[in-house]
């Protein structure tokens, strides 16, 4: 493993982050969804004051890069415009809300959402940066292989749960419940000591400390949805970004004929109410792509601790890729792409790439070294072909 430091916070708008093209500033949809002006105000930010590249992040964020600290200021009063800023650092670190984005007009999904906004805002907890919430009450969860710690969901019956990651059942409540008891899972975990260092996952904590009563359930989440895929959905075009990345000017064509956004954790966003899928360079949409079996970070040079440009390697890689086998190419150990196991891990180093099979950049690899010519060359050796 390479010996770079895993950070143990993510950017926000308010507190971005240094990167090999500039600050990197994550701005967060509240409610997981921005409307059209919103989409097209974020395109022009991108170009004005970055350098028109966008990220669409596993955490159903996008990322403005490219920014300069003088045009961080005008990129803040532009973002306060479009209503996508917090009043203040921790209020934004702490709104870290993944929402499921295939939510009908009239269900509760928004009102949770904005509910949840809003008492995570009056909050006074402290809790690591990434841990985070997942609202996923549709008749079957989209987002349980998804990064959260405490889960909104519907038991099989059709009722609301609130249920700790880590935890196989929930606890039932009334619609009215729901938030209170998702904040007091998020503060039981603080005072139970969860959060160290600014560190700390429910799931992992959950291994070595007991619910108390009061937060216990025996409530059965709802079944699991097949993974979205590109495709025409009844509440929008569900579109794939190649390699979570693209241009403001592909941005901005989404706010054609009024469309909203609404946000994935899956490097797919779902234009809302559109029939017909879209088309513009960097977009997946079949459902089948090649491209979809790959995830790679940003790479060299756009960040300051990549080993290698990752995102050619794997664009060259991603045709010889199993339709039911997943490719992470990272440009270093960290693995801020994706943070969990893949069938085949390529982690780059200061002395080539690094495979590691059926795990993630944390594993140990079974070969070191490997040139990116060799790889390109004989890709038959991810898969054990040697």
């Amino acid at each position: 493993m390479s010996a770079s430091v895993v950070k143990g916070w993510c950017p926000g708008a308010l507190r971005p982050m240094q990167s090999g093209d500039g600050l990197v500033v994550r701005v967060r949809p509240f409610g997981g969804r921005l409307d059209a002006a919103q989409i097209s105000g974020l395109a022009r930010l991108a170009e004005r004051h970055g350098n028109g590249l966008i990220d669409v992040t596993s955490r159903a964020n996008l990322q403005i890069r490219g920014v300069s600290d003088t045009s961080h200021r005008l990129l803040l009063d532009g973002l306060s415009e479009l209503a996508l800023l917090d009043p203040d650092a921790d209020t934004e670190s702490r709104r870290n809300i993944l929402v499921t984005p295939f939510w009908r007009a009239g269900d509760a999904t928004q009102s949770l959402a904005a509910e949840l906004e809003e008492a995570l805002a009056d909050s006074k907890l402290e809790l690591p940066t990434k841990f985070g919430f997942a609202i996923d009450d549709g008749t079957s969860r989209v987002l349980a292989g998804d990064s959260a710690d405490v889960r909104m969901e519907r038991d099989r019956s059709g009722g609301l749960l609130v249920r700790a990651d880590g935890d196989k059942l929930g606890r039932s409540v009334v619609r009215g419940e729901a938030v209170t008891t998702a904040l007091a899972l998020a503060n039981w975990f603080v005072i139970s000591g969860g959060a160290r260092g600014g560190r700390g996952r429910m799931a992992a904590h959950l291994a070595g400390a007991t619910l108390p009563a009061a937060l216990l359930g025996d409530a059965e989440p709802a079944p699991i949805m097949a993974a979205a895929r590109p495709g025409l959905y009844s509440q929008g075009a569900m579109v794939g970004v190649a390699f979570g990345q693209m241009a403001h000017a592909t941005l901005d064509q989404f706010a054609g004929f009024g469309h909203a956004l609404r946000m994935t954790p899956w490097r797919m966003v779902l234009s809302e109410g559109k029939r017909v899928m879209p088309n513009a360079t960097g977009l997946i949409t079949e459902a089948y792509d090649p491209a979809l079996r790959v995830i790679a970070c940003s790479g060299a040079p756009r960040c300051r601790e990549a080993h290698a440009d990752t995102r050619g390697l794997a664009a060259a890689l991603a045709p010889n890729i199993g339709a039911a086998a997943r490719l992470h190419v990272s440009g270093c150990a960290k693995g801020c792409a994706h943070s969990g196991a893949a069938a085949i891990t390529l982690v780059a180093t200061g002395a080539g790439f690094d495979l590691v099979r059926a795990g993630s950049t944390r594993d140990e690899p079974i070969l070191r070294g490997l040139s990116r010519d060799d790889i390109v060359r004989d890709p038959s050796i991810l898969m054990g072909g040697h």
